[in-house]
């Protein structure tokens, strides 16, 4: 990968290097609500059926959409649909909007704990969807985990 890859326009970065900015925090593996009159998204501590809660990671990445058709695919083209629920820390929509990485994330660390030892990662915090029938999830909204 090329140096400070991550200070590039998205569009510029190859599919390594664009696999290497996500900030492994598990944050946009969390179901969200949408409210239909106002349009304004709550996070819940409630995980996609396929992330590890334990280690904050998809389970099935490469075939995540065979399991979880929608499951959003992220691209450079896609993020302004997709702003709007993204995590505030997501490295895809900081360097979308031309801001830097936080000082925690894995590419200016050297660290892939370093997420979740800041306090920006999901782990202890998220719950398998397979474990919270979805009329509940109301009862399980949360905060996004800001450090």
């Amino acid at each position: 990968m090329r140096p400070r890859f991550w200070e590039m326009p998205l569009a510029a970065l190859n599919r390594d290097e664009w696999e290497a900015l996500c900030d492994g925090c598990g944050k946009c593996c969390l179901n969200k609500l949408e409210d239909e009159e106002t349009g304004e998204v709550a996070l819940t501590r409630v995980a996609c059926r396929l992330l590890d809660c334990a280690s904050a990671r998809c389970s099935s990445y490469a075939d995540r959409h065979d399991h979880v058709p929608e499951c959003i695919l992220l691209t450079p083209t896609s993020i302004p649909r997709h702003l709007y629920w993204l995590p505030a820390t997501c490295a895809y929509r900081l360097r979308h909007l031309g801001h830097p990485l936080p000082d925690w994330h894995p590419l200016l660390t050297g660290d892939p704990e370093s997420p979740h030892r800041a306090g920006a990662g999901v782990r202890g915090l998220a719950i398998p969807e397979t474990e919270v029938p979805e009329d509940e999830w109301e009862d399980h909204i949360i905060e996004e985990p800001i450090p």
